[in-house]
């Protein structure tokens, strides 16, 4: 997992691979620790995620209303799989957390 400090209260950061049961937690530590570091808005760009399951969604859920709470917020950008896209249109993600198309995508 990759971490871009931007500074402004803003960070990126870049989970790879699967993100469920077995390690969810390890996201959620990471965003503990960058929002005790003073980052409040906190973008997770998931170019290189390939499954999130419903204990990685409900990780981002509480984050986001942790963040909200503070005047923060979770960001999601660059999704690359077709299957995380939908999934989030499913269930309206995006109406909890914000979710951005990649700079070139049009949007």
């Amino acid at each position: 997992m990759q971490i871009k400090r931007l500074g402004g209260g803003k960070v990126v950061v870049m989970p790879e691979g699967r993100i469920d049961l077995s390690n969810s937690h390890l996201l959620q530590e990471k965003l503990q620790m960058l929002y005790e570091e003073g980052f409040n808005i906190i973008t997770l760009d998931f170019t290189q995620v390939a499954s999130i399951d419903s204990s990685g969604l409900g990780k981002l859920l509480l984050f986001q209303r942790k963040l909200k709470e503070q005047g923060g917020e979770v960001r999601i950008i660059n999704i690359s799989s077709e299957y995380i896209r939908g999934m989030f249109e499913m269930i309206e993600l995006g109406k909890v957390i914000k979710i951005e198309n990649s700079p070139g995508s049009g949007s």
